[in-house]
């Protein structure tokens, strides 16, 4: 593994898991009025993104490099939106459809990895045949 790629993996993996406890943490904060069941709920839903990232990362092993460079990309590009959009969200609370954005963020963000991570891997694999040829 190149030196690039070792630094970018292990950036990748500090921020997901930065992004999964400071996720929570404001969605915690935002909605620490709601009842303990929907804050449960919530929570998990906000971590599942996370959760789909690690175990992308746990099984990207032997993926062609292109394919794990753009998967460590999108983790850290993920966390950083997430913590972002959280975070505005946080801190000038709307006045109505306050959970929208925790419902919206983590469907859009699994939608968005596994589309990048899936086109990542096309292209690796087309590259790889026409090198073959």
């Amino acid at each position: 593994m190149s030196g690039f790629l070792r630094i970018l993996r292990a950036a990748a993996l500090i921020a997901v898991v930065a992004g999964a406890v400071g996720s929570v943490g404001l969605m915690l904060y935002t909605g620490r009025q709601a009842p303990l069941l929907l804050k449960v709920l919530f929570a998990i839903w906000v971590l599942a993104p996370f959760i789909l990232l690690a175990v992308a990362h746990a099984i990207s092993k032997r993926w062609p490099v292109p394919t794990r460079a753009t998967l460590y990309s999108v983790m850290v590009a993920l966390t950083l939106g997430s913590l972002a959009i959280y975070t505005a969200r946080a801190l000038k609370p709307p006045k109505t459809q306050g959970a929208f954005v925790f419902v919206l963020v983590p469907p859009a963000s699994g939608l968005l990895a596994a589309v990048s991570v899936a086109a990542a891997a096309l292209i690796s694999r087309r590259a790889t045949r026409r090198a073959a040829r």
